[in-house]
């Protein structure tokens, strides 16, 4: 546009309203480029790596076809293939599939599913050998820095049959298709520039963006980058109730979310505060989850700071201990990559997730612990196989916010600390 104040009156108008261009939604969103540059000359570091990427590219795919030949393709290697993402810690889309995927040849047609809690996609290349070279490069690989990681072997299918192009589906060879019921994806973003800045990919829903970085020169997937669209991970936190808030309730709440290194009340103004998380990533996960959540009689609200850090209060500054730095906290939850953690995150829900429960803590141990805290609780289970972890429901969803507030952590003998989560579950 010819300037911000134009981009901003467009993308303001636009957003309650979605346009609609040939019966397909339109999404707008900022892009974090300043300017496009437009001129006649190539560039030629895109160019170059283009040229590299293909040329290697169709030179691995036909010395893996000689292999293939060589070898002779064993019968199970045909060209779908069955794709798991374990440790789903971020969304993966049909498109980031495709993205990754289509590096290595020609991709037909992609189904995704949830499968035994995990997501999983079928994805048929154009020959056996792209699949086989897709197989061999990408499997164990991670599409985000310790999380989404790719699991991937030969389908005994032969061939896929897709109805519907959507964000579940799509046959790239039959744009013809119905879209059939399934939403189209919110806010998808602009894919970027090419070469060694960042790819970045169109990840629908809570996150926002997030750049999958992928050599020009292999095609792998290398680790990728959050480009923290549209803000940083420093949240404002809004309409609190400044009588029952504190920086570690923020920390505890917030946390289930991401690692929460600062929080910061605001002095003259409690009803407000700063909460600084690890990475943009999760500060766009804590807002999708916890924006518009009721917490002590409040609807909090949430959404990304102006400010790119929380300052420490100087030394003899008066704060009343409303800023905390909580660093190099040992509650932080994601903080080994790959833990299971990152596959556990939910909503908040009226059912708590309890774990770390040591044997001598009966039913009603717990039943009174969690009444203690105004709740009420409606049921409570053990899990069969492992009595350390229980589900408790309670009253209302505002009171499993505030039980987990008080309770995650919460010493019950024996060296045990009570874990505290969000559940999916019902009793």
């Amino acid at each position: 546009m010819a300037s911000e104040e134009a981009a901003v009156t467009m993308v303001n108008y636009y957003t309650p309203i979605t346009p609609q261009l040939r019966s397909k939604p339109v999404y707008i969103q900022y892009s974090h480029h300043r300017e496009l540059k437009t001129d006649n000359l190539p560039n030629q570091r895109s160019q170059t790596a283009l040229q590299a990427v293909n040329a290697v590219q169709s030179g691995s795919v036909a010395v893996t076809s000689a292999r293939a030949d060589e070898r002779g393709l064993l019968p199970g290697q045909g060209s779908v293939l069955r794709i798991i993402v374990e440790n789903l810690f971020y969304p993966v889309t049909l498109d980031v599939l495709y993205q990754i995927f289509s590096k290595f040849g020609s991709v037909l047609r992609i189904i995704t599913f949830t499968k035994n809690n995990q997501f999983q996609a079928l994805l048929q290349y154009a020959d056996p050998a792209y699949a086989y070279h897709a197989k061999m490069a990408l499997d164990g690989q991670s599409i985000y820095t310790g999380s989404c990681t790719l699991r991937i072997d030969f389908s005994k299918l032969t061939s896929l049959k897709v109805k519907y192009n959507n964000d579940k589906s799509r046959d790239f060879t039959r744009i013809d298709l119905p879209s059939g019921d399934v939403q189209p994806p919110v806010e998808p973003c602009v894919a970027a520039a090419f070469g060694k800045k960042p790819l970045v990919l169109a990840v629908p829903g809570a996150l926002g963006c997030l750049a999958v970085t992928t050599s020009p020169l292999s095609g792998h997937v290398a680790a990728p980058s959050v480009t923290g669209v549209p803000g940083n991970s420093v949240l404002l936190v809004r309409n609190l109730n400044p009588e029952a808030i504190t920086p570690h309730g923020l920390f505890i709440l917030f946390g289930v979310y991401g690692d929460v290194h600062r929080v910061k009340i605001m002095f003259k103004k409690k009803e407000n505060a700063l909460v600084q998380m690890a990475d943009a990533a999760q500060a766009q996960l804590a807002i999708s989850h916890l924006n518009g959540q009721r917490l002590y009689g409040r609807v909090l609200r949430a959404t990304f700071s102006k400010h790119q850090t929380v300052q420490l209060p100087r030394e003899g500054q008066e704060d009343q201990g409303l800023t905390k730095d909580y660093s190099n906290s040992p509650l932080h939850r994601f903080k080994k990559p790959g833990s299971k953690n990152f596959q556990n995150i939910f909503p908040p829900s009226a059912t708590l997730h309890l774990s770390n429960i040591p044997h001598s803590v009966t039913v009603d141990d717990l039943k009174n612990l969690f009444a203690s805290t105004g709740s009420t609780v409606k049921a409570f289970r053990f899990f069969q196989k492992n009595c350390k972890m229980a589900l408790i429901q309670l009253g209302s969803v505002e009171e499993a916010v505030h039980a987990l507030i008080e309770l995650h952590n919460h010493d019950l003998g024996e060296n045990h600390h009570l874990r505290v989560s969000f559940s999916k579950s019902t009793i």
